[in-house]
């Protein structure tokens, strides 16, 4: 029951948390609010990177064998490939991306909840393999949710939208995970066997962000003390995974 409740403030705080905090942030100037979006997603890649090799897929292996839990984790980067060039589902962290000027804010919104829906069933997940991996997929969740949200504000706005009305869009596309999270829970619960297949898919999300949305929008600056700050903060996002792995021993 304890692990339950822990597991439901969990997907409040990568959910309507993170939206909430993204929310915050708006109140920030422009240039300062553009400078801790960007410090956040390059600390995201770091922790995304390092719950998916160092927790998600270690665990998977362990009970699945190395060959059948990477054939689920190359799988799912190749759902993720191809949902994402379906509905366009990730969200870039700028409101002046490219990419997102032409689409309508309903795909955007839904794209969002489908999203979100994947990261509940992490974090059950998660939880149910360890409270440990669950605290850093929770953390992991919430740190790349945070950038993605302020860029989802920028488009919704630029749609149109009052700040008042996308915020609340924005809650409501985010409350999926805690649908898919609790029903991922007893699903999981009482079908054990699934969990180690979860937490490869799972791991799959996170590198596929990491790999095909974080560390592309990184490479837009290169100068040396960009260069310098980005993978600093990318491993101390590692690290960070790391320490809370070593600290349950």
């Amino acid at each position: 029951m304890t692990e339950f409740l822990f597991m439901i403030a969990a997907l409040l705080a990568g959910s309507v948390g993170s939206v909430a905090l993204a929310g915050l942030m708006l109140l920030l100037q422009p240039r300062r609010l553009e400078q801790v979006a960007t410090h956040l997603m390059y600390l995201a890649g770091g922790t995304l990177l390092g719950a998916s090799m160092l927790g998600m897929i270690p665990k998977a292996n362990s009970q699945l064998g190395a060959q059948a839990a990477m054939i689920m984790v190359l799988g799912g980067i190749l759902f993720f490939f191809v949902l994402e060039k379906i509905i366009l589902w990730r969200s870039c962290h700028s409101k002046d991306c490219n990419r997102h000027d032409h689409a309508a804010v309903p795909i955007i919104l839904i794209g969002d909840a489908f999203h979100n829906a994947i990261d509940g069933i992490i974090i059950a997940a998660s939880f149910l393999t360890s409270p440990s991996l669950g605290v850093f997929a929770t953390l992991s969740v919430v740190l790349h949710e945070i950038p993605q949200e302020l860029g989802d504000f920028g488009i919704l706005i630029k749609g149109g939208l009052a700040k008042k009305k996308a915020l609340m869009l924005n809650i409501l596309s985010g409350s999926t995970s805690i649908v898919t999270g609790i029903l991922a829970w007893f699903m999981l619960d009482t079908m054990r066997s699934l969990i180690p297949y979860a937490l490869a898919f799972s791991a799959s999300s996170f590198i596929y962000i990491a790999l095909a949305d974080l560390i592309p929008e990184m490479h837009r600056k290169t100068s040396l003390k960009d260069s310098i700050v980005q993978f600093a903060l990318i491993l101390t996002g590692i690290m960070l995974i790391f320490f809370i792995l070593h600290s349950k021993h």
